[in-house]
């Protein structure tokens, strides 16, 4: 501690930028909802709070109020204090939810209190990131010793599996994240490329026989021992251990694709399943689950390089596109500011990412690199799944745009999320 660091103001302490990221998005996403909302016959006043427009903009207001809360007020010591407790209470919510929650669009993930919703799955990403960064910063923590990837995957998985149950499968994809967040920590990049191989593997055992699934299990195992046989494993031990690693690897993906019609017929939801046929071109149902992907499609390439102008967009003004205002906002951007309005609203978002990481790389407590990078790992699955579903390069299943998509829950959480960190971020800097 210094008495220069004690004299450190505001200035140089806060992360104005990512402040000004963040306030850009959500006034994007606030207007983005009202022309969403807009309709060729005229449409309500931006300040109407019964719109959602409207809504999104008191929800905006609660939100920073409760971001400046964190970030001048409560003690940023206190998260990695509150991590344990504050995860074991969201699991008991989400426990709570499967047997007292409210059904929306297929997901039992909702609990409601008289006007409100909340869904529980959102304030476990908060809870997860701040006992993973708790957890990890601990100085014995190895990436490579069974037993502590073991703790970790159970930190994460405990909650995938409660979330999983509420068939909430969008929230599910966003946990698969933190694989990033573990490689950075020392995870051996070989437990991505198997994630990815196995993934591979379940895509390819819906849409093919599964001798297919197999015959492809069987090539890369057998390339995998032979590349190493010839170049890596030399010594006796080596060679065992490459013989073990096969193995398991020949059995992990054989347990996938053997599961596969398990996980398809059972976990997910039958708009899901279908919606995923239409996307590998085992159906076609322009109609019905391809109908939103194709509407989406239009809009977006009906705006061409600059869009046909705020509340022109023809798609968004006759709602021809479903779940505009939530899942498929990002349509509305491409329809009315056309290629360059995406490209500047996808830029904010990898501005944003990378200046979180960059800012977390910077830090000298563990506990505060790790939870950012957990953040920075969140947002970046939800930019990739939302807009990934909106041009029909992934499944449509219901997943928001973060400060862009309505919804007080998600916008809550996003803030909380952010503004935690940027609070742990101004503490640091105060003394070093």
């Amino acid at each position: 501690m210094t008495g220069k660091g004690l004299n450190r103001g505001l200035g140089q302490t806060i992360e104005w930028r990512i402040i000004l990221c963040y306030l850009s998005l959500v006034a994007i996403g606030v207007l983005s909802i009202f022309a969403a909302g807009h309709s060729a016959e005229g449409s309500a006043s931006l300040l109407d709070f019964s719109t959602r427009a409207g809504k999104q903009i008191l929800w905006a207001g609660i939100s920073l109020s409760i971001g400046c809360v964190i970030l001048f007020v409560i003690k940023p010591f206190l998260w990695e204090v509150i991590s344990t407790p504050a995860y074991i209470f969201v699991l008991l919510l989400l426990v709570a939810t499967l047997v007292l929650g409210s059904e929306v669009n297929g997901s039992r993930s909702w609990f409601k209190l008289g006007p409100i919703s909340f869904q529980p799955c959102e304030l476990s990403k908060i809870t997860t990131s701040l006992l993973l960064a708790h957890f990890l910063r601990g100085h014995g923590f190895n990436a490579r010793k069974m037993n502590d990837l073991a703790t970790v995957l159970a930190v994460v998985g405990i909650p995938t599996l409660l979330i999983l149950a509420e068939k909430e499968t969008g929230t599910v994809l966003v946990y698969l994240g933190y694989i990033f967040v573990l490689y950075r920590e020392g995870l051996s990049g070989w437990w991505i490329m198997l994630f990815l191989v196995l993934a591979v593997l379940f895509i390819l055992s819906i849409r093919f026989p599964l001798w297919v699934g197999f015959a492809v299990l069987a090539a890369l195992v057998l390339l995998y021992y032979v590349l190493f046989r010839t170049h890596g494993a030399k010594s006796f031990k080596a060679r065992r251990q490459l013989r073990v690693t096969s193995a398991l690897v020949a059995l992990v993906g054989s347990l996938t694709i053997l599961s596969t019609d398990f996980v398809f017929d059972n976990v997910l939801k039958p708009h899901q399943k279908l919606r995923i046929e239409v996307l590998l071109g085992m159906k076609e149902d322009p109609m019905g689950a391809g109908y939103n992907v194709n509407q989406s499609l239009i809009a977006i390439g009906s705006g061409g390089l600059t869009g046909k102008g705020y509340l022109q967009g023809t798609q968004t003004t006759f709602g021809f596109v479903p779940e505009q205002s939530t899942d498929f906002i990002f349509c509305t951007i491409g329809e009315e500011f056309g290629f360059i309005g995406c490209f500047i609203l996808i830029g904010l978002f990898v501005y944003l990412i990378g200046r979180i990481l960059k800012v977390a790389e910077g830090c000298r407590e563990p506990f505060n690199r790790v939870y950012g990078y957990c953040i920075a790992a969140c947002f970046f699955m939800h930019l990739i799944i939302n807009v990934g579903m909106t041009i029909k390069l992934m499944p449509v299943i219901g997943i928001p745009l973060p400060f862009i998509s309505y919804g007080g829950t998600s916008l809550l959480s996003f803030t909380t999320m952010l503004f935690i960190f940027l609070a742990l971020v101004k503490q640091e800097r105060r003394y070093f």
